[in-house]
């Protein structure tokens, strides 16, 4: 079947296999197809919900809803559907398939879905063989316009050899692509049969592709980023005046978020040194706390001599007080002076430390003057790459999911190579025009950077 303009719901549920929906979604709309994404609650602890936003450009239906939800997703999202994937299917989400419970958003939709439906299993090869997912297994296999695939058999999550790993996300693709019947439309998937439109019940699964071990992508010797360690810098540092009062930068840390996420997608061992932040960070990235910016120079310098890349996302304040107040200060309503010092520089301070191996990225938030401010920084900074973004379009930057960007690439010629930290040996910045993008696209671009600078290094 030809996957070019249909709409796919895909479930997502909570197992270490949920990264892999990622990139079936990208598999998906690589083939034409436009995509939305549900989820459940323990699948955001795997990858967050931020990261399939971004890649469907639309709000993922979750629990606890979000600004833009609509009160019947449970209802409109499926209606909407040619097709509706479920991908990973934990051995939870099966069983309330099987019983007829729905109570989470991937449950719901399954219960209120009359497109076809495929799902894909996941789990640990234990629970694969236990009586209730056999039987619920079969149960489903009954179902009107259901398919249930195979789970190849491999070395798990877990360390285990059985079966339970989740198919390919290229090997789904490959039988959605090959299925010999049409996708029903939604308009009439309520009347489908398997021989009037619906992908046929219990079809025969294609011959077996090579596929990657369901492993954590750190440990997927697969992807891109396999071996190598990111230390990512995220969320806002905050510098106190007294024991309630501080300075700080506006930063939700979603940017930060989209980042971790699409370097742990892409193989990366993921580090984050992180202020204060809304945002949440995916299962699987290791989290170093911290307030302040003092605290985050000496965390990352620490940190930064076991990563191959190092990305400085994080609103760092330029200034602290010189002296904080250890009472609160009284509101007497006249004029106060706070005198206030510098804070030390990460992005430099770590450029002075990096190896010749070493990627490091920076950030520059700009409102004005855009292209003279960061080149200035980039040439200061000696870093690889700036990120250069403008939160000054409407419904970008600041919490939102979209932001003006563009990647600035350091322009360093080998004769200068050892001397480029000198701001009138740099050779010239060229700094092409911003773009209007998600932040997940802009992830994606530090991190395509990221690998080709360490393929040549």
């Amino acid at each position: 079947m030809n996957l070019a303009g249909k709409k796919i719901l895909l479930g997502v549920s909570g197992g270490i296999a949920a990264y892999k929906s990622c990139e079936l979604l990208r598999l998906l709309q690589k083939k034409g197809a436009e995509v939305r994404v549900c989820m459940t609650e323990a699948a955001t602890q795997f990858v967050a919900p931020l990261t399939f936003a971004s890649l469907s450009k639309c709000p993922v239906y979750l629990k606890n809803g979000t600004m833009e939800a609509r009160p019947f997703q449970h209802i409109d999202f499926p209606r909407w559907a040619d097709l509706y994937l479920v991908v990973p299917a934990t051995a939870n989400v099966i069983g309330k398939f099987a019983c007829g419970i729905a109570d989470d958003p991937v449950s719901l939709c399954f219960m209120s879905c009359s497109c076809p439906r495929v799902i894909a299993p996941a789990m640990n090869v234990a629970m694969y063989n236990s009586p209730a997912v056999k039987r619920n297994l079969e149960v489903l296999r009954e179902f009107e316009n259901t398919t249930v695939l195979e789970s190849p058999a491999g070395e798990l999550a877990c360390g285990e050899v059985g079966q339970g790993r989740l198919m390919a996300p290229a090997e789904i693709v490959a039988y959605l692509e090959g299925a010999s019947l049409p996708l029903a439309s939604a308009a009439c998937a309520s009347s489908a049969t398997p021989s009037s439109g619906g992908l046929p019940r219990n079809a025969p699964i294609p011959p077996a592709f090579p596929v990657a071990q369901d492993l954590p992508p750190s440990q997927d010797s697969t992807l891109p980023g396999f071996g190598k360690k990111v230390l990512i810098t995220a969320g806002r540092t905050e510098e106190s005046i007294d024991p309630v009062r501080y300075i700080s930068n506006r930063s939700s840390g979603k940017t930060a978020v989209a980042i971790a996420a699409t370097f742990l997608a892409n193989g990366f061992d993921v580090s984050v040194v992180a202020g204060p932040m809304e945002a949440e960070f995916p299962g699987g990235v290791h989290i170093t706390k911290i307030r302040s910016a003092c605290d985050m120079h000496k965390a990352v310098l620490e940190q930064m001599k076991n990563a191959d890349v190092l990305v400085h996302c994080a609103a760092v304040a330029d200034y602290r007080p010189k002296v904080a107040a250890t009472e609160k200060i009284k509101d007497s309503r006249s004029q106060l002076i706070l005198e206030l010092e510098p804070n030390p520089n990460i992005l430099r301070d770590s450029v002075a430390q990096k190896r010749a191996d070493q990627v490091v990225v920076g950030f520059a938030l700009e409102t004005d003057h855009f292209k003279e401010h960061a080149a200035e920084k980039l040439k200061k900074s000696g870093a690889d790459a700036l990120l250069l973004n403008a939160p000054v379009a409407a419904n970008s930057g600041f919490g939102f999911d979209e932001v003006r960007y563009v990647l600035i690439r350091a322009a360093v010629h080998s004769e200068c190579a050892a001397s480029c930290n000198s701001i009138e040996k740099a050779p010239q910045v060229e700094i092409p025009e911003m773009k209007m993008g998600s932040k997940i696209d802009l992830a994606q671009e530090i991190v395509d950077f990221s690998l080709d600078k360490l393929k040549n290094a």
